[in-house]
């Protein structure tokens, strides 16, 4: 697959990925190498890694506890002891082998330690790969509450080896879905109609969906690198989302970023329809393939009265209000649109039906 150029620095696939790697840890005067890891990919996805690395450079492996639990000041905080211990300095170079939670908070580390070392993000989850691996987005969570703290900083290349996708399990698989989904909801209609039926998906039909939808993510991050306006359609079903993900977070059942934002996603779509930006039959069509893949989940009323009373914490908020990513059909989004609590309110019960 062809390499995608963002702003800043360069996306590569498969073989290509260990080719640019070789050929940068040659040229440039690193003085180590630092691989974040946590202990899933430490253990499934690090040793075939490091077969393809072949340096005289000395190499550190860092390794965190996995889960969006640990997407936290203090683990970023154990990260920057780790990296001091080892005597990393700014020469260094980390690379951040994992799926979301690694990507953000090894950026976010790689970015601040020592006010800044180079980084690269080498996703292995399908999240990841369709969402991670453009924007520059880094940072932590604070407690429940998803990615308050953070800052845009650009690794210096992303690797994506679709191989990795071989050691994820199908929950892990079918999160990832959630992303692709959200990208043709808000700007590609032909792309959403991929996903109508996935029972003959073909692991190079899902390469090259991949490509594609790292594509609309570039290209709408590329007018808009730091969310002032356009880029923020690609918080469709997050707002919701993140909400519904924090809720749970510390439960007895947890659910994955990717099954939070697609129940988001059908509750953002319902606003949309009662809003009048979409029609009943467009709502349906969203509501119905969201669910057969997702399937649907029980909230009680506590729960439904805690998820609003988190969206006061989403970064898009302004001046107090929450800010909604609505449709205007499928393929297409509009920004800032405020929803009232009797909305958010009916959107659960209609998705519980």
């Amino acid at each position: 697959m062809q390499a995608i150029k963002t702003t800043g620095y360069t996306i590569y696939f498969n073989e290509d990925c260990y080719g640019y790697l070789q050929d940068l840890l040659a040229s440039e005067n690193y003085s180590g190498i630092f691989i974040l890891a946590d202990t899933n990919t430490s253990q499934y996805c690090l040793p075939n890694f490091l077969a393809q690395v072949a340096t005289e450079l000395p190499i550190e492996i860092i390794e965190i506890e996995a889960g969006e639990v640990n997407k936290s000041i203090e683990t970023c905080i154990e990260v920057w002891h780790a990296l001091t211990d080892l005597g990393a300095d700014r020469k260094g170079i980390i690379i951040n082998l994992g799926g979301g939670v690694v990507t953000d908070l090894g950026g976010f580390a790689a970015s601040t330690f020592k006010r800044g070392m180079d980084f690269i993000n080498v996703p292995t989850t399908l999240l990841a790969m369709v969402d991670a691996s453009v924007g520059g987005k880094t940072g932590v969570d604070l407690g429940v509450v998803k990615n308050q703290v953070g800052i845009i900083n650009n690794p210096i290349a992303v690797l994506i080896d679709t191989q990795f996708l071989e050691t994820l399990p199908q929950p892990e698989m079918r999160s990832g879905l959630a992303e692709m989904l959200k990208h043709g909801l808000i700007a590609d209609e032909k792309y959403w109609n991929n996903f109508s039926d996935l029972t003959g998906l073909t692991t190079d039909d899902l390469g090259a969906l991949i490509h594609w939808s790292v594509e609309i993510k570039n290209t709408i991050v590329a007018q808009d690198p730091n969310e002032k306006g356009i880029r923020k359609v690609l918080n469709f079903g997050h707002t919701m989302g993140h909400a519904i993900e924090s809720q749970f977070l510390n439960s007895a059942t947890p659910l994955l970023h990717g099954e939070a934002v697609a129940i988001g996603m059908v509750l953002e779509s319902y606003f949309s329809m009662a809003k009048g930006f979409i029609s009943k039959e467009e709502y349906e069509v969203i509501k119905s393939a969201i669910i057969s893949i997702f399937g649907t989940t029980d909230f009680t009323s506590n729960d439904i009265e805690s998820i609003i009373a988190l969206l006061v914490h989403d970064k898009k908020n302004e001046r107090g209000k929450v800010q909604f990513v609505l449709l205007e059909g499928i393929g297409k989004a509009v920004i800032n649109q405020e929803v009232e609590n009797i909305l958010i309110i009916n959107a659960f019960h209609d998705f519980q039906k």
